[in-house]
């Protein structure tokens, strides 16, 4: 991993490294970095997966397995703005298949609670339209979603 940017740090329970696995097994620009144990010096078991380096879309990332002491939250989420929808149907069922949840106005959640939106090409532009009707019919739309149907926030949108 380069000194540029930023890296995220997620903290696991212990499937640090199964959650890198599944994230590059999702996102195919991605690849695995360096894998530190833990020494006899602890805190974790000697041998076990301390951290794992991998990156994914170009982001750098870190998982830590520290313990169950700080879970996530939907405080912290990432977005995937997809170039179709068909990339958006792909990401929605590959995060929330295998015990992700859905959530509602395109969250998701994986199966290793990391909250992600799910965003179609065209739902920023609905919702931030200058027009201020639009974008409030837009956004209304949006809010009776769980994946976001661009087509219809469209519609919404246009029926002032």
């Amino acid at each position: 991993m380069s000194g540029k940017g930023f890296t995220t740090c997620l903290w696991f329970d212990g499937n640090a490294e199964a959650a890198a696995d599944h994230y590059l097994s999702v996102f195919k620009d991605g690849k695995l970095g360096r894998i530190g144990r833990y020494t006899d010096a602890g805190p974790g078991q000697a041998g076990s997966v301390m951290v794992v380096e991998f990156e994914i879309n170009g982001q750098q990332f870190i998982g830590l397995n520290g313990g169950p002491q700080f879970p996530f939250t939907e405080a912290i989420s990432f977005q995937i703005r997809c170039a179709d929808e068909a990339e958006a149907d792909y990401y929605w069922d590959a995060l929330t298949g295998d015990g992700g949840e859905e959530g509602v106005c395109g969250w998701v959640k994986d199966k290793f609670g990391v909250s992600w939106q799910v965003i179609p090409p065209g739902a920023i532009d609905l919702i931030a339209d200058p027009d201020p009707g639009r974008a409030a019919r837009a956004t209304a739309a949006m809010m009776r979603m769980k994946k976001l149907d661009v087509a219809e926030m469209r519609r919404a949108a246009d029926a002032g």
